[in-house]
């Protein structure tokens, strides 16, 4: 067995299939699943169920890719010796929203890896959420608490909320309602939105809240903004900002086996730092 055998195990627990694990590795599927059972032929264990199309990982390779995980980050730290002695070393994946990572997180990432030369940041801002629990990635900034998960959660703030309407447009008029899609429909934004008399005048739907920001700011739409997206708007006098009673909780979710590395506690640390304020 070698390394390239447990980087195999570790790309099916990340991407769920052997074809997708192939992509990552460029290999085909047949060599991903050929390799995979000269592994367990070695270890004598199965490694994986296959569970509704989805190859998830049994009890004993969860065992495996413990030790496989450690290896990894031993590997980044190994192969970065040379750029710091006293910088955390370490690739961290961290998956956000579009807008908080744009408005919250951007100001001050660039000072954050030039002074830890050691660190490095995978940041996804994809709509589509990456599988926290097949460790796609490593910390993940949530709008709203997950119901459950094998993770350690951190609150890290409620954002205020505030309607904005353009004051040319009554609030009796048939103004451009801005909404989430309806599988958002119990988020905070659209629950106000119907309490508001808003829910029957819908005529845009979308998911980008960056969107939604533009269509307000021209005055031509109604909608629900988080205050971080809106701090310019509440002083733009052709809009009405009437702030909401509900709020927007934001949740940081950290991956349990890397709670002690120095540099997920590191990013942790100015996660937190960044949402203080």
């Amino acid at each position: 067995m070698n390394w390239d055998d447990l980087k195999i195990i570790s790309a099916v627990r990340n991407k769920g299939t052997y074809a997708k694990a192939g992509v990552d590795l460029r290999m085909d599927e047949t060599t991903v699943a050929r390799r995979l059972g000269r592994v367990q032929k070695t270890l004598g264990v199965t490694l994986f169920d296959a569970i509704d199309g989805v190859r998830k990982p049994t009890p004993q390779c969860e065992a495996v890719l413990t030790h496989i995980d450690d290896m990894t980050k031993a590997a980044t730290k190994i192969s970065t010796i040379g750029s710091t002695a006293t910088s955390p070393v370490g690739n961290i994946r961290l998956t956000s929203t579009a807008s908080i990572a744009e408005q919250i997180l951007a100001p001050r990432l660039g000072s954050l890896l030039i002074a830890n030369p050691g660190l490095s940041l995978e940041l996804d801002t994809s709509n589509q959420n990456l599988n926290f629990s097949r460790w796609e990635a490593d910390l993940a900034i949530r709008l709203g608490k997950p119901a459950k998960g094998a993770f350690s959660i951190r609150k890290l703030a409620d954002l205020r909320l505030y309607l904005f309407q353009p004051k040319s447009v009554s609030a009796d008029a048939d103004g451009l309602v801005c909404a989430y899609p309806e599988e958002l429909s119990d988020t905070p934004e659209m629950m106000e939105l119907t309490a508001k008399g808003f829910s029957e005048r819908q005529r845009l739907k979308t998911s980008n809240v960056n969107l939604i920001r533009s269509v307000i700011q021209n005055q031509c739409g109604i909608g629900v903004l988080p205050h971080h997206l809106a701090t310019d708007l509440l002083q733009d006098n052709r809009l009405t900002a009437t702030p909401l009673k509900a709020r927007r909780e934001v949740f940081l979710l950290i991956q349990t086996h890397l709670k002690n590395d120095p540099a997920t506690r590191l990013v942790v640390e100015w996660i937190i730092e960044q949402f203080a304020g």
